[in-house]
């Protein structure tokens, strides 16, 4: 039975493949969770072909928008009152029935389900709606926004403080992410046109299940190519790990399981690059589906062993600003005279102006700290669009990360990324025992890696 997570994990690999293109080298991290459930809150103010365009960039086909939200439902209440997660579910039905294939109660039920993780994690989410002083939201939509998506309502005053009201929003993304998020918004984002802000924001915290002693992180060198390295702080450790090969790529796949085992996160270790290239990390994102990503890290083909890991110590941080991308995935009409956000508002010539995207991990002997933010500013069409375009369309600064984290039972996907070392970052490399060598021809993993928290 279908799920979120193969939408999610399609709009991922979309992403992935727009920032590939223009990375050239470069780091990516982003999170497809934070901008699935920022858009799927526009979607439920759209109509139209606004709104079959929202859902075809977030792979909600009729089937695979209407399947597997009873199971995912029933996996995220408690076990014990079926009945209640029963009751819940018919409630919204019939409350926040909307036009359209986009399932707003899947994403309520994966809200849910990251809402009972234990006590071991610390993941959070949350969205917010900051409206301008006076701006009219139709009750419906704010009364959906707050049952599906636990979404608060802020008023600001964009016309006459914007300063205030930016920073105003800012605060609550920093506050939400632990300071790991600042100035989600920056000086052009956001004019006195501005009606609407929506926010969406994650914040994930977990300790390893075996944990790297500090003692034993050291400077070595990594490898970018047959021809260049450069020194970087990694950590290690020799247990007992999930390993897996994925032979058509000379691809081995390592797990490193968070405290309980419940998440965990997956590492792909493409084969030797040629001089120059990275071609088997290219190898790795040709063949790059949902039912590869599933299959590679399944269970069935992982086998446990003793394996010898070197881990970089690493920060990275991806900044994004979304407009260009989403259009080319086909979302145009929302950003432009054609848009129909009617459910939204009984205002009229709503557009949505600007997408931004922040991104942070961290990854360290204790664990890993992730946090992401999206924003999406609703305006009202005042100027001929091709100027409001260039007056709007403000970039943000290039990313510098790639990254994916979900759990363990490939409900969904939070965060996707590709690491190359900056200056003081490490790398990461496996030793197999030598009844293992079969599996892998060479001792060493690649430097170049990607690396998936599932």
């Amino acid at each position: 039975m279908s799920s979120i997570s193969r939408p999610i994990t399609e709009f991922c690999l979309d992403l992935y493949d727009k920032f590939n293109k223009t990375a050239e080298g470069q780091n990516i991290l982003f999170s497809p969770t934070s901008i699935s459930i920022a858009l799927a809150l526009i979607h439920l103010g759209t109509r139209n072909n606004t709104a079959a365009q929202i859902e075809k960039v977030l792979h909600f086909s009729s089937a695979a928008g209407r399947t597997g939200l009873g199971s995912e439902l029933e996996s995220a209440a408690p076990e014990n009152k079926p009945e209640r997660s029963q009751e819940r579910r018919s409630s919204l039905s019939s409350q926040c029935n909307t036009d359209g294939n986009l399932n707003h109660e899947a994403f309520h039920a994966l809200l849910l389900q990251l809402q009972n993780l234990g006590k071991s994690y610390v993941l959070s989410l949350a969205s917010n709606l900051f409206i301008q002083e006076k701006f009219e939201l139709k009750q419906k939509y704010l009364m959906c926004s707050k049952k599906l998506y636990g979404a608060e309502l802020q008023t600001v005053d964009f016309k006459r403080d914007l300063e205030a009201a930016i920073l105003k929003i800012n605060a609550w993304v920093e506050n939400k992410t632990q300071g790991k998020i600042k100035e989600l918004f920056v000086s052009g984002m956001i004019d006195t046109d501005a009606l609407l802000v929506l926010v969406n924001v994650i914040y994930f915290k977990a300790s390893w299940e075996h944990k790297f002693e500090g003692k034993n992180t050291v400077q070595r060198d990594f490898k970018l190519n047959q021809n260049a390295s450069k020194p970087v702080q990694m950590m290690y450790q020799k247990g007992t790990f999930k390993l897996g090969y994925i032979e058509e790529l000379g691809t081995q796949v390592l797990e490193l399981p968070y405290a309980q085992k419940s998440l965990s996160m997956i590492i792909l270790l493409p084969g030797d690059m040629a001089d120059g290239s990275a071609g088997g990390l290219e190898q790795i994102e040709s063949t790059m589906t949902y039912e590869n990503l599933m299959l590679w890290s399944s269970s069935e083909h992982m086998f446990e062993t003793t394996v010898e890991v070197y881990l970089p110590r690493f920060k990275l941080e991806g900044t994004f600003n979304l407009n260009e991308v989403l259009k080319a995935m086909g979302m145009t009409d929302i950003f432009s005279e054609k848009a129909d956000l009617s459910a939204l508002s009984p205002v009229k010539s709503l557009v949505l102006s600007n997408v931004v995207h922040k991104t942070y991990v961290e990854v360290n002997e204790e664990g890993t700290v992730a946090a992401a933010a999206t924003g999406a500013v609703i305006v009202r069409r005042s100027l001929p669009l091709t100027e409001a375009e260039k007056l709007l369309d403000h970039r943000g600064e290039r990313c510098t990360s790639l990254g994916r984290l979900g759990l363990k039972k490939k409900s969904m996907l939070y965060l996707q990324f590709h690491y190359l070392p900056q200056e003081d970052q490490g790398f990461l490399e496996t030793t197999l025992p030598e009844a293992h060598k079969s599996f892998s021809e060479r001792e060493k993993c690649p430097s170049e890696c990607c690396i998936s928290f599932w």
